[in-house]
């Protein structure tokens, strides 16, 4: 399965969706590459739209791999990774909370306080490739006491759909390829979503 673009992807996750018409909820995607996809959703279901402010927190000798992720007020951490050095999980703790926090400053969400209390919460991305960043959203967002926790995506990677599945109130997937190197490899055109777009989609 392909998409044409994000906007294509979010268009074909919005049947899916229907039925939370009317309620009371948000939309949370994750920046860059979630936010389009956010967009259109929110916008065909009323809802607010937030960025869910996350980073993942790379292996000191690979930092594509994932070995947790970071909020501005909380530390998940893979427990079946190998353990690193606390020296080096402090700095990069502090040095990826700088960058959310000057996230949040520059999107005008300088605020970690939540009120999601009642509300369904569907969460938004591209894609999921190793799921730990969206995972940490999930735990992040739970402590606010949502009614319900939705993870919305076009396409995920089949070991990380297992592992959110078992988290959230519903996964909705339109594809979970058996091979999975890339989420760019499933869009025909998939450029990079800049901050200045994400400022003009969270305000519109």
């Amino acid at each position: 399965m392909e998409f044409r673009n994000r906007e294509h992807a979010a268009e074909l996750l919005i049947p899916l969706l229907r039925k939370y018409i009317g309620g009371d909820g948000v939309v949370f995607a994750i920046p860059r590459g979630g936010v389009p996809i956010g967009r259109i959703l929110a916008d065909h279901l009323h809802w607010p739209l937030k960025p869910l402010l996350i980073k993942k927190i790379g292996h000191p000798t690979n930092t594509e791999y994932a070995i947790g992720a970071v909020s501005l007020d909380q530390v998940l951490l893979d427990d079946l990774v190998e353990p690193v050095s606390n020296l080096y999980l402090e700095n990069e703790v502090y040095r990826l909370r700088r960058m959310l926090q000057d996230r949040a400053n520059l999107y005008g969400q300088e605020s970690v306080q939540l009120d999601l209390l009642g509300k369904t919460v569907i969460i938004v991305d591209d894609g999921i490739a190793t799921g730990r960043t969206l995972l940490a959203g999930v735990l992040y967002l739970r402590k606010y006491n949502p009614t319900k926790i939705i993870v919305a995506v076009p396409v995920a990677a089949r070991e990380a759909a297992v592992r959110i599945q078992k988290e959230v109130d519903e996964f909705i997937c339109l594809h979970t390829p058996e091979q999975f190197v890339g989420v760019g490899e499933f869009y025909t055109y998939f450029p990079q979503v800049n901050d200045e777009q994400v400022i003009t989609l969270l305000h519109v």
